[in-house]
């Protein structure tokens, strides 16, 4: 819905996501990544797909879904969930949104959860409607969006608590707004619930935000990385379980529901961690390049693996976010990052490397 918009504005390259393009950037990435820091940006994030659980069994339906303790979800709440297999891996981890007391909306990573979620529901034998609604996510991020979104719907945005939605519209446009993005520097996502509005809603946002210097971007590495959000398919897939990338917390198998994978879980947690995701800082030059699945070592022997690495302008380091043995993750342990061409020395220390909790809690009361 907004991609004749994101031509419009300049967007320079893209990439796919659960199959629709994803703009990459607009400016340059740091010039992009600064905006998201300090001021307010307009993200085209329609390829987060929506799948629509809803029927009689739609909320147990959802507590077989995943590990996470639903029973205190409330309406017009959305959760950070992972979606498990029978072996404990993680199928996706979308943020789930609950719209009614059987209706709920997944939004997605870049995977099929819409084929996934289908076939458990047969195989479950429960009375639920599964689909992909006309729903299409538009992100206002960084700090200056509070003032922004206020511009649009009125102060009672600045008091809608975190993670935590309301059904509204903007000029006869219909959306559920809520208090969620992919970034730790502030912001809501505005769900679309009408595709062919879709361009006038952009223009309608960037007009709001002119006064503010709002600029269209894109969700940034560079930002994600030092705010410690991770990605499916670079640190979380489905060989790792939720133990290994410190989402153990959002695991309750003391709940009575039998979710998928619960045995797997059970057994892993009891086994104890072999290995888990840590924070490295990188010492050399400045990566001109996004990180490749390089060797992680320790006094020569490999002991883990980089899934994501960015240099930081704002603290002038290389941050990396690697799968390593338990026994490697103390910060302050010295190690190694075996790059191909170089070797270059690395420390490992704790996430998120920078702490923005001030800017996502900026002007507003929690709900709940």
């Amino acid at each position: 819905p907004y991609f004749e918009a994101t031509e419009r504005y300049g967007c320079k390259s893209y990439t796919t996501y659960n199959n629709m393009y994803l703009p990459l950037v607009y400016e340059d990435l740091v010039s992009d990544y600064w905006h998201i820091k300090n001021g307010v940006t307009l993200w085209d994030v329609g390829c987060e797909r929506q799948v629509e659980i809803t029927g009689p069994d739609a909320y147990r339906f959802m507590q077989h879904l995943t590990p996470r303790d639903l029973s205190n979800f409330k309406v017009g709440q959305c959760m950070y969930v992972v979606l498990t297999a029978a072996d404990g891996g993680i199928i996706n981890d979308p943020v789930a949104l609950r719209l009614g007391d059987n209706h709920f909306w997944l939004s997605v990573a870049d995977r099929d959860v819409l084929s996934w979620a289908r076939a458990l529901a047969i195989g479950y034998r429960m009375q639920v409607n599964i689909t992909e609604p006309d729903v299409s996510p538009l992100a206002i991020q960084g700090p200056k969006s509070f003032d922004v979104a206020a511009e649009l719907f009125g102060d009672w945005v600045r008091e809608l608590g975190y993670f935590w939605s309301r059904e509204t519209e903007l000029d006869g446009i219909p959306m559920v707004l809520t208090r969620t993005g992919w970034s730790k520097q502030g912001g809501y996502e505005l769900f679309l619930q009408d595709g062919s509005q879709g361009d006038r809603l952009w223009e309608i946002v960037m007009e709001a935000g002119r006064p503010h210097d709002i600029k269209p971007a894109t969700p940034s590495s560079i930002e994600r990385v030092e705010s410690g959000l991770l990605n499916y398919w670079e640190d979380i897939t489905e060989e790792t379980n939720p133990y290994e990338i410190g989402m153990g917390r959002f695991v309750a198998l003391d709940q009575e529901v039998d979710f998928i994978g619960k045995d797997a879980l059970r057994k892993a947690n009891e086994d104890g961690l072999k290995r888990q995701l840590a924070g490295l800082v990188m010492h050399s030059e400045p990566l001109a390049q996004l990180a490749r699945p390089w060797a992680v070592k320790r006094d020569g022997d490999k002991v883990g693996t980089i899934s994501s690495a960015i240099y930081s302008p704002d603290l002038d380091k290389n941050l990396a976010i690697a799968m390593l043995d338990t026994d490697s993750t103390t910060p302050g342990t010295e190690l190694s990052v075996d790059m191909g061409h170089t070797r270059v020395p690395a420390t490992v220390t704790k996430m998120p490397f920078i702490d923005n909790r001030d800017k996502v809690w900026a002007g507003l009361k929690q709900a709940g």
